[in-house]
């Protein structure tokens, strides 16, 4: 059994790299390490195979023996420290808690790291998405519909933002994840045999016409400026959402949904 150690001061050196890798991007991609907060993020980072380093545990919110439990998969124990109220309140980033705090070893997420299980792979691309919330939004979309990868285009910040973590309710961790730019993906794409279909006004058919049932790529782009040129010269078949109001655009992360259960329901599923 891990020896549980006590932490009480606020200028604990821990509690101060905690504070940096939640507010510093430079700093958790130079350490190669996150913090994730909440019992259900924490135990589907165990799931998917995350090393824990420590965890943090307010055990006024949760027992020592639950987060104990949830370690027992680990090939190596993190270390396992209690805070005090003050501690807690000061590295939490939610403003209800769970009680349960963690750093945990990034992932690369490199795109020759995917792993396409079958021929018929069905795959999102978010080129460039602009705020964390779009990001975590697309990433429970598509871990409800169980997509085989999630692939990032010229990302503007790394995929261990708290902002993302949170907004994704820990579909972050469930989610086959890669991250490139536009002309990597797109040479990717093709060599695996995956069409492209961009979402896109011009050229384009309506996204119901378009025939998912064989390797499918869905690319979505910023709600502000759409996808760019180089997407729109590669793609297989640009496709469009009928807009019936006055604009012609919805978030980025509601068209990714629409399309994708769409392929979905041709393909059965």
């Amino acid at each position: 059994m891990n020896e549980i150690k006590q932490i009480s001061s606020l200028q604990n050196p821990l509690v101060k790299k905690v504070l940096l890798l939640k507010e510093k991007s430079r700093e958790r991609q130079k350490e190669g390490l996150f913090v994730l907060e909440g019992q259900r993020e924490f135990e589907l980072a165990v799931k998917a195979g995350y090393e824990i380093q420590t965890v943090f545990i307010y055990d006024t919110i949760i027992s020592e023996a639950d987060v104990m439990a949830s370690t027992r998969t680990l090939r190596v124990l993190p270390q396992l420290i209690s805070v005090s109220r003050e501690v807690y309140q000061k590295m939490a980033y939610r403003t209800t808690t769970e009680g349960v705090l963690a750093i945990v070893k990034s992932k690369p997420h490199q795109l020759e790291e995917l792993q396409l299980q079958n021929k018929t792979s069905l795959i999102l691309v978010a080129e460039a998405p602009e705020k964390p919330g779009n990001i975590g939004a697309i990433l429970r979309t598509a871990d409800a519909a169980n997509l085989d990868a999630v692939i990032i285009a010229n990302p503007r910040g790394d995929m261990y933002n708290p902002n993302i973590i949170r907004s994704s309710v820990g579909c972050v961790f469930t989610n086959q994840i890669a991250t490139g730019s536009t002309s990597e993906i797109i040479d990717f794409l093709k060599a695996n045999g995956i069409a492209i279909y961009c979402t896109a006004l011009s050229a384009s058919i309506r996204y119901t016409e378009v025939d998912y049932t064989k390797a499918a790529a869905i690319i979505v782009g910023t709600e502000s400026t759409g996808l760019t040129d180089e997407w729109l010269h590669n793609s297989t078949q640009n496709i469009v959402i009928p807009m019936q109001g006055e604009i012609d655009s919805m978030n980025v992360s509601v068209s990714a949904a629409i399309v994708i259960f769409e392929a979905l329901r041709q393909r059965g599923r």
